[in-house]
């Protein structure tokens, strides 16, 4: 089984990682649970969630696994209330996207929790080694949801270079075994894979949502550029992030009127609140990252932290045979 140095830091069993999928939507703690039970790292949003129901997601996920898992938080906002009723569960791991760590490393280790730190430049990955986190997930801009600029290719082996010894995950393009060994082969530890998981069974998003990531390629994942005027803004500490979403005629309409979509923005807020709310964000941001051209099926999670794994290590033997194959027919 492939095992690396970052699973003994997070106690998991094989390097791979779920990315948390959700905000005032839930992706379902049978996600977290399955990719646990499994070996992997399954992890929970928290994002415009209450405290309250931060608690009874915890319960929830608790009562399907004894499996290590994250809860996640973000600056895009960040509730120091939510952050309280997180630390008080004692999650086995912190993970943290969108902004700087600033403050929040001692208190998450007071409680016990390993800290993973997202980034999507090699300055911020700099900041948050320095803060003491504990692993770093470089976010190339393949990735769904709120990326940068940066490709994965490009940023994670620089990003390993300026952290060292803190072991990095790579994040965004990865949705198969292909790719876990091509992160390896830059220097990551393991992955963070979002886009994938969210086309798996116990995923909590709608059904046409999974059938629209298993048609679709990857071009048709593209940045939301009026983002400012549709979701709520990063708070102090916040990264400068666009999100990636597949096409829709709210996303292209957007896109191609800014102006309008500032002149409108309190409406089309309320609007992507609601759909958010009442399980039809689908329909207007699918965030969905460019590796939804990789996915062609809808599978159970477990069955797909087993596929990525048989992937990941026939391909890193695949790639020894090669090597061995070229070195000996070199020249002497």
């Amino acid at each position: 089984m492939l095992r690396t140095p970052v699973c003994g830091v997070l106690g998991i069993e094989v390097p791979i990682v779920q990315g948390p999928l959700g905000g005032p939507w839930q992706q379902s703690m049978r996600l977290a649970a399955a990719v646990g039970n499994a070996g992997a790292l399954g992890s929970v949003p928290t994002t415009l969630r209450t405290p309250a129901q931060v608690r009874e997601d915890v319960r929830r996920l608790r009562d399907l696994t004894d499996r290590p898992f994250a809860l996640n938080m973000t600056r895009r906002p960040f509730d120091p209330e939510v952050f309280e009723a997180v630390i008080a569960e004692a999650p086995p791991v912190f993970s943290f996207a969108l902004g700087e760590p600033d403050g929040l490393v001692p208190r998450v280790h007071q409680a016990g929790a390993v800290f993973v730190q997202q980034v999507t430049t090699v300055e911020q990955a700099v900041r948050a080694a320095e803060a003491g986190v504990d692993v770093i997930s470089a976010q190339g801009t393949e990735a769904g949801g709120f990326c940068g600029d940066v490709s994965t290719m490009a940023l994670v082996p620089q990003v390993v270079d300026a952290v060292h010894p803190v072991p990095v995950l790579a994040s965004g393009g990865v949705a198969d075994g292909r790719g876990i060994a091509a992160a390896l082969a830059l220097g990551a530890q393991g992955v963070n894979i979002g886009t994938r998981f969210l086309a798996s069974a116990e995923c909590g998003v709608s059904d046409d949502w999974k059938a629209a990531i298993v048609s679709a390629a990857s071009q048709d994942a593209v940045k939301v550029e009026f983002v400012d005027h549709i979701l709520p803004p990063p708070t102090e500490g916040g990264y400068t992030t666009v999100p990636r979403s597949l096409r829709t005629r709210f996303v292209e309409e957007g896109n191609a009127g800014p102006e309008e979509a500032a002149a409108r923005a309190d409406a089309l807020r309320g609007e992507v609140m609601t759909s958010m709310r009442d399980g039809t964000a689908h329909e207007l941001i699918p965030l969905t990252g460019q590796t939804a051209g990789l996915v062609h099926d809808v599978a159970p999670a477990a069955e797909l932290v087993h596929r990525l794994i048989a992937e990941a290590e026939a391909t890193l033997r695949a790639l020894a045979g090669l090597a061995s194959a070229h070195g000996e027919g070199g020249p002497g």
